[in-house]
């Protein structure tokens, strides 16, 4: 009997073990059940910060690529608009509207004609500006009448006359050193010198 009280009580020990392990399985299980909707919001809610995140970096790398582009296009036009004018151009603003598109920076950074197998745009520019000659300022500054140089202009007297300067009240001195440098002008303009 002692074996049958011991078998028995062996028994009922591993039932009562197994409904200990019910209950607290079903205990985990409950308390999981309750903290599971709160896990998902959470995770949700992570989901949905890392979504606006990653738009917002993809929204910097656009903004700074664009920034980038458009840093690199000023100093190209920057350049080509300093060598039109080292190159004597008078009228740049229209040269560079006609070359702005013929010349492009390499993957290397300079600059190059477009369809001209990679020459120098400083070759480039020297060729347009040789074939486009208009754009140069004129060989003959003024006209009939004009002194052909700013030293001519101030002979006789050492010093030429400021129009802004010819006004009523003058003193007398100035207004008659005026009326000689006029005659001048004009004793020379009739003689065609």
């Amino acid at each position: 009997m002692d074996q049958d009280n011991l078998q028995q009580a062996d028994d009922k020990s591993e039932e009562l073990r197994q409904l200990i392990r019910q209950t607290l399985d079903e205990y985990i299980r409950a308390q999981q059940h309750r903290s599971e909707p709160s896990y998902k919001a959470e995770l949700v809610e992570e989901r949905k910060r890392r979504e606006t995140l990653e738009q917002r970096l993809n929204q910097l790398v656009e903004e700074n690529r664009q920034a980038r582009s458009a840093a690199e296009e000023a100093e190209r036009f920057s350049q080509i608009r300093a060598e039109l004018q080292k190159l004597g151009v008078a009228k740049v603003d229209l040269a560079f509207r006609a070359v702005k598109d013929d010349i492009v920076r390499t993957e290397d950074g300079r600059l190059v004609a477009k369809n001209q197998d990679g020459k120098r745009f400083e070759d480039f520019l020297q060729g347009f500006v040789q074939e486009n000659p208009e754009l140069l300022p004129a060989r003959i500054a003024g006209g009939a009448g004009t002194p052909n140089s700013a030293r001519e202009a101030g002979q006789g007297t050492g010093s030429g006359i400021d129009l802004d300067k010819i006004k009523a009240g003058m003193n007398p001195e100035e207004l008659e050193r005026v009326r000689q440098e006029i005659s001048r002008i004009a004793t020379r303009t009739l003689r065609g010198a």
